[in-house]
């Protein structure tokens, strides 16, 4: 059943979908690899993906009641070798091409040009995004098709998709002359987009600073980059995002997946990266339903309330993932440990309060109390994520 990722407090299509678990691919700098490795095994199915269109929701996705597209192939490539025997990826597109259900997949794999699945691709409400940074990744990417058949893809798809981004992740700036050369190649393949991401480590490297749980590149040698990288998109008629989060509001719109402005792509934009960089939004769908858990009479506008309670108070206790000493936040009124259970848009509150490096345990708290909080407070952790001063 799709469920949510776990970037769920920053990105826009935070349901995710995958029909494989692991990848052939064998990428170097993937984090599939250190968690599922290259061996490949089946995953969710198309009667899933079935329910969830149909308006089925687990506890995890019950916030999110309208048509929220989903994004398939985050955790294993959707058209790996491996479909060509199992179809797992064939049955659930011909899903999406029926129902018209609005999805993006990300993929590497160059069986999405091949038939049945182009075809497929065109029926359906499909935003196609390739990953393709440069040749010299070629050699980091051992199981995956070369630079140049995936900018044949994008040629190729751009013919039939509803629309086609570039996804240059994980970019790293030692290759800043090969991406902007060929970012008019790119153009003239038919993309609408690219989005750009610096490239995450999970151990020290030379040059890199940490952030939250990675090492990563400094944002100021990533903004230098990023601006001469815009320009040149623009230059060409490209769309360009910023799918890094510390420089999200470079891109031409905060909804870095590349699906601004298409009709039928609501995306869920109550979320850190938007309200943490001056967008208005306004939450919609279950969020905003007492069945979920939440109330509206406190707005994040309003800078949240944790008031002590005069029933008894509950101590959350964490830790900051910088590395502050054990955080205690009173936050609630007794009976609270039950809240921790409970899903719908609280489970969308309990990820962003353990991304932010603390444990949440909350009742009568609501989720506009609850990012309040971290609005006013920021910590250091968000601060140093969304690259806010």
């Amino acid at each position: 059943m799709p469920e949510c990722g776990s970037q769920c407090w920053l990105c826009d299509l935070p349901v995710r979908f995958d029909t494989y678990r692991g990848c052939t691919h064998g990428c170097k700098y993937c984090f599939v690899q250190r968690k599922s490795g290259l061996e490949v095994q089946p995953h969710e199915s198309a009667k899933q993906l079935a329910q969830f269109i149909a308006g089925k929701r687990t506890g995890e996705t019950r916030w999110a009641d309208w048509d929220i597209p989903i994004h398939w192939g985050g955790m294993s490539d959707t058209f790996q070798p491996c479909e060509k025997n199992m179809k797992r990826s064939l049955e659930a597109l011909q899903l999406l091409a029926e129902t018209g259900y609005p999805c993006v997949i990300s993929t590497k794999g160059k069986l999405c040009i091949e038939e049945p699945y182009l075809s497929l691709i065109g029926q359906g409400n499909i935003v196609m995004q390739v990953s393709v940074v440069c040749s010299k990744y070629d050699a980091l990417e051992p199981g995956a098709p070369s630079y140049e058949e995936r900018l044949h893809m994008v040629e190729v798809l751009s013919k039939t998709a509803k629309r086609v981004i570039v996804r240059a992740q994980p970019y790293i700036c030692d290759v800043f002359n090969d991406v902007r050369d060929n970012i008019k190649r790119i153009a003239d393949a038919g993309a609408h987009g690219i989005v750009f991401e610096g490239m995450k480590f999970n151990r020290k490297k030379p040059g890199t600073v940490r952030c939250g749980g990675d090492f990563v590149i400094p944002v100021q040698y990533l903004k230098a980059d990023f601006e001469r990288l815009r320009g040149e998109c623009h230059k060409h008629g490209l769309a360009f995002y910023a799918g890094e989060n510390r420089l999200r509001a470079m891109g031409d719109s905060l909804t870095c997946c590349g699906v601004d402005g298409l009709e039928g792509f609501k995306p869920n934009t109550y979320n850190l990266a938007h309200i943490l960089n001056g967008d208005k939004v306004i939450p919609g769908g279950g969020i905003t339903s007492t069945r979920n858990g939440d109330t509206v009479s406190n707005r994040i506008s309003d800078g949240g309330i944790l008031s002590q309670g005069d029933k008894g108070q509950v101590v959350c206790r964490g830790h900051a993932m910088d590395g502050e000493k054990q955080s205690r936040i009173r936050c609630g009124r007794a009976g609270a440990e039950k809240a921790i259970t409970e899903k719908g848009s609280g489970y969308v509150f309990q990820k962003i309060f353990q991304e932010a490096g603390y444990a949440a345990i909350f009742r009568e708290m609501s989720f506009w109390e609850a990012l309040g909080w971290m609005m006013k407070n920021k910590t250091r952790y968000v601060k140093d994520v969304l690259n806010v001063k």
